[in-house]
């Protein structure tokens, strides 16, 4: 649809076709993908403008300018909705008189991630958002698909662990050969996040909306960036993420077939990225929407890398927490350790975000106490959710490890 068409549409509708594009993304390629990703751009921008004046009718609303209707929205469908600043008011004043207050879990989940996991590939994102100053979140937590699920326990999600390969010749009055797909589950079990942080007793008299705001920062950032580790390291068992770096001691419970790990490369030379590209997937086709996990100390190597005239061997664009490897997207992230380092340790992840899902079981609850360090005159608070993760496709990415000796 043209930025016109889409001008004309409500915020509601808005929302709707980009949902509708994401289902789209995974089938779509070529020309067809770019297009669906420039309509999905212009989709985000409206829907920013939206907002912008939404902001604006609310400020003119509280200076006594304007009296919107009670129950009317700023656009079409939206009727009823509060302004953002009128919650982050109401929730700042209940934490400074001690009461509990709920935080959505989208906000743990970049709101552009509507367009499903491929969005990964844009280099134009930035995980600034996130962090303005020195960055400690990786934007992993943004990639993956995630999937909603207030007051779950646990979530199976089925994968395809190999199609049917039995077809041939069959002669006549015969038996017709068997080709049946092989299932199997991956098992996503809720683990409580919690987070807990102290700030000077003059925060209180920040306005309301902006005690809020710094109240919902920080504890959302350390939730992030504890998830965002998670997703690679998660040591499954009980109540615990299941990471892309995890080998449960149970074989059918292996959606990553540790025999698929790449333990040959030692150091990062001229043909590393080919090596992990080609690797990947089956043995008909290239994966062309994977992205690369690997730790800044790696991409560091693969920048200083050059050729014989000193040239640089890799076009390297960065984009804050992510960017590009000659054109393959990449993801920073701490937890992954560096080629030629610990052995036996994992170090890279190559594969499509859309193969590791996030449920997140609840709401963040926060929660205020000034008693703790009354004398220090420090403000307590906590915060906790239910979240849990797991790789949902058969060897959904493939490993770069150290080896062993």
């Amino acid at each position: 649809m043209t930025r016109e068409e889409l001008m004309k549409m409500s915020k509601k509708d808005l929302k709707n076709r980009l949902a509708e594009l994401g289902k789209k993304a995974q089938a779509l390629s070529g020309q067809e993908l770019t297009d669906a990703m420039d309509e999905a751009r212009n989709i985000g921008e409206i829907l920013d403008e939206i907002k912008t004046r939404e902001e604006l009718m609310a400020a003119a609303a509280a200076a006594g300018n304007n009296d919107p209707e009670p129950g009317k929205g700023s656009e079409p469908g939206e009727g009823g909705e509060e302004p953002k600043n009128q919650i982050r008011a109401k929730n700042g004043k209940a934490l400074k008189d001690g009461k509990a207050v709920s935080y959505k879990a989208k906000v743990l989940v970049n709101p552009r991630n509507a367009m499903t996991t491929e969005r990964v590939a844009m280099p134009q994102h930035s995980s600034t958002e996130i962090s303005p100053a020195f960055n400690n979140v990786s934007s992993l937590i943004d990639r993956v698909k995630t999937v909603p699920l207030p007051g779950g326990e646990s979530y199976k999600r089925p994968y395809v662990v190999s199609y049917g390969d039995g077809a041939g010749s069959t002669t006549e009055n015969a038996d017709y050969n068997v080709s049946e797909p092989e299932f199997n589950y991956a098992e996503i079990v809720r683990e409580k996040i919690t987070a807990y942080a102290e700030e000077p007793e003059e925060m209180v008299k920040l306005p309301d909306a902006d005690y809020d705001s710094v109240v919902e920062e920080s504890v959302t950032r350390a939730i992030k960036r504890y998830a965002s580790r998670q997703i690679l390291v998660g040591p499954g068992g009980t109540g615990k993420f299941r990471g892309i770096f995890f080998n449960p001691s149970e074989e059918k419970e292996q959606v990553i077939d540790p025999e698929t790990d790449i333990t040959t490369i030692t150091a990062i030379d001229d043909g590393t990225l080919d090596e992990i590209i080609y690797s990947y997937g089956g043995d008909e086709n290239v994966e062309d929407i994977a992205v690369l996990i690997l730790s800044k100390k790696d991409l560091k190597k693969f920048a200083k890398l050059r050729d014989k005239q000193g040239r640089r061997v890799y076009t390297i664009v960065n984009h804050g927490n992510t960017g590009s490897i000659d054109e393959v997207p990449y993801i920073i992230n701490s937890a992954c350790e560096e080629i030629g380092g610990t052995k036996d340790k994992y170090c890279m992840a190559y594969g499509p975000m859309s193969n590791y899902e996030v449920a997140v079981f609840s709401d963040i609850d926060a929660r205020k106490s000034e008693h703790y360090k009354f004398k220090q005159g420090q403000i307590a608070y906590r915060a906790d959710v239910f979240m849990g993760g797991n790789v949902v496709a058969k060897n959904g990415f493939i490993r770069v490890k150290n080896p062993s000796a």
